[in-house]
């Protein structure tokens, strides 16, 4: 699988200098991480879940939750854990391309109940997502993840989600912080990347982000993703891939404030249409949290519909010009130091200080592309939508 791998190879063509790598279930953690991209959760009661599953691959979609926690009601979990059983059966069945598909689990003891029940079928499945992690709780799930690689013979990641009240409430987040990262660091092979449980933040103090509102603008939650940032999300080799929290809404709603997307990029051809559209369905504040994300450290989004996968990934593509300052800075004539005027003469590339930033760049360029110089992310979001 690709990024914009479902677009015709003509007009992937026209919009990369670079074409986003292929990748598969086998490949380096360290590209499957930065290459999850939107993550879609989907619920696993879904009575036709490998159509959807099918489907979505077809749009762009390279990575899914299958979810038998929150998004189901207590008294599902039995039956959507023998639909995901007969679903995977048809997947296989199907022999179509697919996604990395992760299943959320509630317990630790779910994981080796369901690689028994999958079989074969398990091959399908790159990995866990470890609800509601903290140390106590976090040890656990990963034991029964090592046992269940174990006994199936393929590797099996982890995907751990920071959700818990010990880690928002100041008294306590220093300590579940510390706790997080030993556990995660224990396991360190196993876990592909760490997801943000925003909407459960919100919940511990009866709060909810309208949509003209980004998760930066709720200060209590905002404090909170630089604090995970600031201790499992360094550049040193210690931290881990953090995903962007998930944006709850996909309709009009009544709005407060003007909308945040700017006209200028819009104006040639008809692309003013799909402005209007991005607006009438909440998407521009969407896109102004993933802009926010990335200048907070995060790589990808949880996603809880098919029309934020497009724009996640157009605003994943790294530009032109920020392949150029990377590339300028990690010249091996570079390794000295020094500073130099940016190929487009409008910044300061400084080695030292942005090689992190260079080198986790160049990352990206690999799994997302890099786009020609006169295109945008106008062009490459009305092509995913396209298609």
């Amino acid at each position: 699988m690709r990024h914009f791998g479902h677009i015709a190879p003509a007009v992937r063509e026209g919009l990369f200098f670079q074409e986003p790598c292929e990748f598969g279930p086998d490949s380096p953690a360290r590209v499957l991480a930065a290459a999850l991209g939107a993550t879609l959760y989907s619920p696993a009661t879904r009575p036709r879940l490998a159509d959807d599953v099918i489907k979505q691959a077809g749009r762009g979609v390279v990575s899914m939750v299958l979810c038998l926690e929150d998004s189901i009601d207590d008294s599902e979990v039995v039956d959507a854990e023998e639909n995901l059983v007969r679903q995977f059966a048809e997947l296989d069945a199907r022999d179509a391309d697919l996604p990395l598909l992760f299943i959320r689990v509630r317990e630790p003891g779910q994981i080796g109940d369901l690689v028994h029940r999958l079989g074969a079928t398990g091959r399908m499945l790159s990995g866990f997502v470890l609800p509601k992690f903290t140390e106590d709780r976090g040890v656990p799930f990963m034991e029964a993840l090592a046992d269940a690689e174990r006994a199936c013979g393929r590797r099996l990641f982890a995907m751990p989600v920071l959700e818990s009240p010990e880690l928002l409430h100041l008294e306590t987040r220093v300590a579940t912080l510390q706790g997080i990262a030993r556990t995660v660091d224990k396991y360190r092979e196993r876990v592909l990347a760490l997801r943000l449980g925003v909407t459960d933040f919100c919940s511990a103090y009866g709060l909810r982000r309208a949509p003209d509102m980004t998760a930066y603008d709720v200060q209590i939650v905002g404090s909170v993703i630089a604090d995970v940032v600031n201790v499992l999300g360094r550049s040193d080799g210690t931290g881990f891939t953090i995903t962007g929290p998930v944006w709850e809404y996909f309709r009009l709603q009544e709005r407060m404030f003007k909308p945040q997307l700017r006209s200028s990029p819009f104006l040639a051809g008809r692309a003013e249409e799909l402005r209007t559209a991005l607006i009438e369905h909440d998407l521009d504040g969407l896109l102004r949290e993933i802009e926010l994300d990335r200048a907070n450290g995060l790589l990808g989004k949880t996603c809880i519909h098919p029309s934020h996968v497009a724009p996640v990934h157009a605003l994943s593509v790294v530009s032109h010009e920020e392949f150029s300052d990377a590339e300028d800075i990690l010249r091996p004539e570079r390794g000295g130091g020094g500073v130099m005027r940016s190929a487009y003469t409008n910044k300061m590339n400084e080695v030292k200080p942005h090689r992190a930033w260079a080198e986790r760049t160049l990352l990206r360029a690999e799994v997302f592309g890099v786009a020609r110089q006169d295109v945008g992310f106008v062009e490459l979001l009305a092509a995913g939508l396209a298609e």
